[in-house]
């Protein structure tokens, strides 16, 4: 029997809906649990009124800072003792006030940045909105730990684009379509996995049939972090 250790996870999902739909269920059969009761507890705020967040890294739109604070303090009051947000451009701002949470956050970039190092110690090509790209979060949480990323080609860089917006709109054949071209043009340059630092690219990459060993899910990664929290 593998009991989890009691802690709820309070889960700042809406960014989008299907993604974080994808992270439960990620949740759900990676837990090992083989019972209701062997698996952990779990709260997820489905908020799918914050504002564009790639849109508001770039100055397109407004700030989703202070709701995205203010559904994290919900969450802890709601009874969370831990908390994540299966959205990468989401943590351009929760960096802003994530010493001032009461809880720990399970930070997604800094566990996808060391998936990708487990995985391929060579490198790997980063994949993201444009808000996340320009930020350069990926970027310095990789130069911290000598992780060396690949950014793709700008005229790559909107096939990446159109796989994640194909996602937010539910149409899984286009969003497939994009990540199976922009796959096979970033691998015919160097031939290392993909990073896809943007919880709708996993979907995307799965629905084209990807190798799994080729890429680099930040869901999954959030999922394996949370529940070595869980469970430790």
């Amino acid at each position: 029997m593998t009991q989890a250790n009691g802690k709820i996870l309070g889960v700042l999902g809406g960014m989008g809906p299907a993604a974080a739909a994808e992270f439960l269920r990620l949740l759900a059969i990676k837990a090992p649990a083989q019972t209701d009761q062997e698996h952990p507890r779990v709260i997820m705020y489905g908020d799918t009124q914050l504002p564009d967040r790639s849109a508001g890294m770039l100055g397109e739109g407004p700030s989703p800072e202070p709701e995205l604070k203010a559904d994290m303090e919900r969450l802890i009051s709601w009874g969370a003792d831990v908390v994540c947000a299966p959205c990468n451009s989401a943590h351009y701002f929760i960096n802003h006030f994530r010493k001032e949470l009461s809880v720990p956050l399970v930070h997604i970039i800094e566990e996808t940045v060391r998936a990708a190092q487990t995985l391929s110690p060579a490198g790997a090509w980063l994949l993201g909105t444009q808000g996340t790209m320009q930020s350069g979060m990926y970027q310095q949480e990789a130069r911290r730990i000598g992780y060396p990323l690949r950014e793709v080609p700008t005229a790559v860089a909107a096939q990446s684009e159109a796989s994640l917006r194909a996602i937010k709109a539910g149409d899984m054949t286009a969003a497939a379509a994009a990540m199976t071209a922009l796959a096979e043009t970033l691998w015919a340059i160097d031939d290392v996995p993909l990073l896809l630092a943007c919880t709708e690219l996993p979907l995307a990459y799965d629905a084209a049939g990807l190798p799994p060993e080729r890429g680099v899910s930040s869901l999954a990664a959030l999922a394996d972090a949370c529940l070595r929290v869980l469970y430790e």
